[in-house]
């Protein structure tokens, strides 16, 4: 068993009786942080509600992150239950609201990213349930008249063993709301566990299913307008003039009118404002970023990848190194801007008054839009309200620190003066001028004698994603985007003499979080090349990997068993052949096994062999899904993603051109999860970054070409 100390972390603060029933609040990581810096008689900042027990005997867990596909409103519902001893068909869940109590400690503010959800909630539910269930306990005693040792809760009722009688905890409720807060919970060991760990159905699937889920597009106010903006089809230009005569002349458009991001089209259906935007006319200033081009972009990124960058690690002296290797590699990879695409567009419903705004919206960044709607409306804290709504999915496009799609729902509010639903099309979402960063890495790598990898050199060009908001401070250090870096700073490999650098070129082109940031290029990179290094010292890639790994046991672990799943190593039908590729994205270890055929140079992926070590498994069947996921996400980039820009303007705007996986191309996916009773990491990304790479190796072994620029269909291989 576990103690927690509740009383000096400041993990439980206040009870309340809530629509008739016992609520737990936990005091927020920020709060906690202030608390503890001023002592303990100093006043606490107010708590708010994480779980709570009704007199109808349901528990409603309050989950302070959005579920966009992931699985979190179930994953976080499992902790609470798990020591709240709850009956899991009696468990509800709610989106937490705006407010400092659900910020992160981590980084002070109310989001979901990095696929940090469970590693950031395990030590804040679990003392929830555990606290409310000592509660409940104790006012069970109290009205037996019994000690509390005498009694124990199973299944949402508090038991007398001795005698067999039982109270429910929705009977419970009242009286335990007096009861005193416990200054410490003792928590399960894994060992006892009857919940976590246990493949149990989603509690979102049947209201998702059955079209009861609000999402973002689902949105609904009386008088609610619907409105599209005609944007600028150039990076930052300027309108000349607008012709709105024949879009007003639309049945169903109450209003033309420019804004901040575009001319807003105000009209009574969403189809009506499209007609009407498909009717207006204007005369756009391209502005200097008319000749932009992904081509020349890239020109000068391969110039700048010839000189080395700010400095991100350096042991030993890898140019003297690499001056005295007996075998030396010198390489080069890109990779280019990709797309979010997820399946439901952006959109946001404002309801704009002259002393409130309500918003409702599927956003990953909670109070980084709240602080953007103070500043555009002009309205304190609590004259703001944002509603998280479901997403239908994000990959990071929702986490936009300039809150551009919130920000352009709040203007056009503004000169619609009714509420209004902004709703972006597939078009608008693609060209929505947030991507990705493209990247040029140029590495040089020498072997020794024995052909062993004695010196390496990485250069690296790629944006940051980071600079000017208000994430730099934390991601930023000495100058470098660590972001970008990540996965090739930090590589676990056993190399004596390393150096890895970076270049940030500063152009136009926004950029964004994209499912796995900067490892969803430097997974590929890396992995890429120790594979290249593998067959140029003649050595097994599995084997080669796994004696430079010897210091990381994890590693190791999910690269031999992705290998003996897979079948490494064994025969395979003429045309067919096999790719290994490991990596560690947010604490979480993956390595897959990807098995092509290769058909007159067309490739076609027919099987991934996922291996996953996430820590202590919370609900193996999400973690399952998870992987799944992001092998089709990733294939669908690896054969086909590319965003390119021609004359200041993107190429791509829907399925057509920038095409997904199709379910004929689907290759079967197996995964294989690690037993562990280390601390729960997140799935919802690590399974990305060394996905590419595993592809590329495949590909090699099937044809003997080496993939170093993506995707694969560049260069007809699909």
């Amino acid at each position: 068993m576990t103690t927690v100390d509740l009383s000096r972390r400041g993990f439980l603060k206040a009870s309340a009786l809530v629509g008739g029933g016992l609520a737990i609040g936990l005091l927020s990581p920020d709060g906690l942080s202030a608390a503890l810096a001023q002592g303990a008689d100093k006043p606490l900042p107010p708590p708010d509600f994480f779980v709570r027990v009704g007199a109808d005997d349901i528990v409603t867990v309050i989950v302070n992150k959005t579920e966009m596909g992931q699985g979190v409103y179930t994953g976080i519902a499992m902790l609470v239950a798990e020591e709240l001893e709850a009956d899991w068909s009696k468990i509800r869940v709610e989106t937490a609201p705006v407010n400092e109590i659900y910020r992160s400690a981590r980084n002070g503010m109310q989001l979901t990213s990095g696929s940090s959800s469970m590693a950031s909630s395990w030590d804040v539910y679990r003392p929830a349930g555990a606290a409310l269930r000592t509660m409940l306990i104790a006012a069970a005693a109290a009205e037996w008249n019994i000690p509390a040792a005498e009694c124990r809760a199973e299944n949402n009722t508090v038991l007398h063993s001795p005698t067999g009688r039982r109270l429910s905890y929705g009977h419970l409720a009242a009286a335990a709301e007096k009861m005193p807060i416990p200054t410490s919970v003792t928590l399960k060991e894994p060992s006892a566990f009857k919940l976590i760990g246990q493949s149990l159905p989603r509690l979102d699937s049947a209201e998702k299913s059955t079209g009861r889920a609000i999402f973002g597009m689902d949105m609904d106010l009386p008088d609610l307008r619907i409105a599209v903006v005609a944007h600028p089809p150039v990076l930052g230009a300027t309108i000349r003039s607008i012709d709105d005569s024949k879009a007003k002349a639309v049945r169903g458009v109450r209003l033309v009118a420019p804004t901040p991001y575009g001319v807003a089209i105000v009209a009574d259906s969403f189809w009506q404002a499209v007609k009407g935007r498909d009717a207006l006319v204007i005369d756009w200033n391209l502005g200097p970023n008319a000749a932009l081009s992904t081509d020349t972009l890239l020109s000068h990124y391969a110039e700048m990848a010839k000189a080395p960058g700010n400095v991100a690690r350096k042991d030993g002296d890898p140019a003297a190194a690499l001056a005295k290797a007996a075998r030396r590699l010198d390489v080069e990879y890109d990779v280019p801007y990709l797309a979010h695409a997820p399946m439901e567009p952006l959109n946001c419903t404002v309801d704009l008054r002259p002393d409130h705004c309500e918003i409702w919206v599927g956003t990953q960044f909670q109070s980084g839009d709240h602080k953007a709607a103070m500043k555009a409306t002009g309205l304190k804290p609590e004259q703001v309200t944002i509603h998280t709504l479901y997403a239908g999915g994000s990959f990071g496009r929702r986490v936009n620190a300039h809150a551009d799609f919130v920000l352009t729902a709040i203007e056009v509010a503004k000169v619609a003066k009714a509420p209004v639903k902004v709703v972006w099309t597939r078009e608008d979402d693609m060209r929505g001028w947030y991507y990705r960063p493209m990247a040029y890495d140029r590495i040089s790598v020498g072997l020794d004698g024995d052909g062993r990898v004695a010196a390496w050199q990485q250069t690296i060009v790629s944006q940051s994603i980071a600079a000017g908001t208000e994430f730099e401070p934390q991601v930023h250090r000495n100058g470098l985007d660590m972001s970008a870096v990540a996965g090739a700073a930090n590589m676990p490999y056993a190399i004596p003499n390393i150096q890895v650098d970076l270049h940030t070129p500063t152009h136009d082109v926004p950029v964004l979080w994209w499912r796995s940031v900067g490892s969803s290029h430097t997974g590929f990179v890396v992995e890429s090349v120790i594979d290249e290094l593998a067959h140029a010292a003649g050595r097994d890639p599995v084997d080669f990997r796994a004696e430079m790994l010897a210091k990381s046991p994890r590693h190791v672990a999910v690269l031999k068993l992705a290998a003996e799943k897979a079948g490494w190593g064994k025969p395979l039908p003429a045309g067919v052949a096999q790719g290994v590729a490991v990596f560690v994205t947010f604490g979480t270890y993956v390595a897959h096994v990807v098995e092509v055929s290769s058909d007159k140079g067309k490739i076609k992926v027919q099987r991934v062999v996922t291996a996953v070590d996430c820590g202590l498994p919370i609900n193996p069947r999400t973690i399952q899904a998870q992987m799944e996921s992001a092998a089709v996400f990733t294939l669908s980039a690896a054969l086909y993603g590319e965003i390119t820009i021609k004359d200041g303007a993107v190429q791509q705007s829907n399925f057509h051109d920038y095409q997904v996986l199709r379910m004929d191309e689907c290759p079967k996916i197996e995964v294989h999860i690690v037993p562990s009773t280390e601390r729960p990491t997140g799935v919802g990304e690590p399974a990305v970054p060394p996905l590419f790479a595993a592809v590329a190796n495949a590909v090699f072994a099937a044809t003997g070409t080496r993939v170093r620029s993506l995707p694969l269909a560049k260069a007809g291989m699909v």
